[in-house]
């Protein structure tokens, strides 16, 4: 029988999951399909409660249902329950398990682009979806500040339940910073634009963009106009997608030139 994956998300309409995934499925010759579901809230509980009906193999999580899938889950993975975000969700010893794989698709990344960030002072915009798992992955790596402004300060103000020593600043206000990462949703439209005073940045930063795909954001644009370094989330969006598919097919997909093309 033919297996089912999915990837949900409000929105869906910019992810690339499926073409990643099913080239993968395709290569290693896998009785398997992975395609993309629109969701709400309300759907969660129907939609999970058919991996335990084995109905569906497997699901990714992306914005926003990465916390709020939780209380349909029996079990978490120690990275999952540590900063409390699930992306990759699959049925083993009759528990519907929920794994993270954005941490270890970060730390990937952000080796493959050669950055070292030990001792380097952090400024996140964001505080969703991606954040807890990107706070987990550079505290391992061992910077030396991690701030994070958010629109709305409540919800960065939860994260300080989950991480000590996280500094909080208000959304628009710019602190001293060797990396930048935008973790929120402002790019997926090409209007879309945060406002940033490029001009007193300094020199020589780097911008980093969880989003892919457009693959580049205004914010990376105008970051290197004016000479930055930057990464878009390409990278760590193949890491985190090879780390679920090898828990889900129980073998290692490869990551090459054309893999990497192909969501060019």
């Amino acid at each position: 029988m033919i297996k089912k994956y999915l990837v949900i998300g409000n929105p869906i309409e910019h992810s690339l999951s499926p073409k990643l995934h099913n080239y993968w499925i395709k290569e290693k010759n896998i009785d398997a399909i992975y395609d993309k579901k629109k969701i709400d809230e309300n759907d969660l509980k129907n939609i999970i409660s058919k991996v335990k009906e084995e109905k569906i193999s497997g699901i990714n999580v992306t914005v926003p249902f990465k916390k709020s899938v939780i209380p349909f889950l029996d079990e978490l993975s120690p990275e999952a329950n540590n900063t409390q975000s699930v992306n990759t969700i699959y049925y083993e010893n009759k528990k519907i398990i929920g794994h993270n794989t954005d941490i270890a698709g970060f730390d990937l990344a952000l080796k493959y682009s050669k950055y070292d960030v030990s001792k380097k002072e952090i400024l996140i915009l964001g505080a969703g979806g991606v954040v807890p798992s990107i706070i987990y992955s550079l505290k391992k790596m061992k910077v030396s500040k991690i701030t994070i402004s958010n629109r709305t300060r409540e919800k960065a103000k939860d994260l300080k339940i989950l991480f000590d020593n996280l500094n909080i600043i208000d959304w628009g206000d710019i602190t001293n910073f060797d990396m930048i990462i935008n973790a929120t949703s402002l790019g997926l439209n090409e209007n879309d634009e945060i406002k940033l005073d490029y001009e007193n940045i300094g020199s020589n930063k780097l911008f980093y963009d969880v989003i892919y795909n457009p693959k580049q954001t205004k914010f990376l644009s105008k970051a290197r106009e004016f000479g930055h370094r930057t990464e878009n989330g390409k990278m760590m969006f193949i890491y985190q997608a090879h780390q679920a598919f090898t828990i889900w097919h129980k073998t290692m997909p490869h990551i090459d030139e054309e893999t990497i093309k192909l969501l060019d």
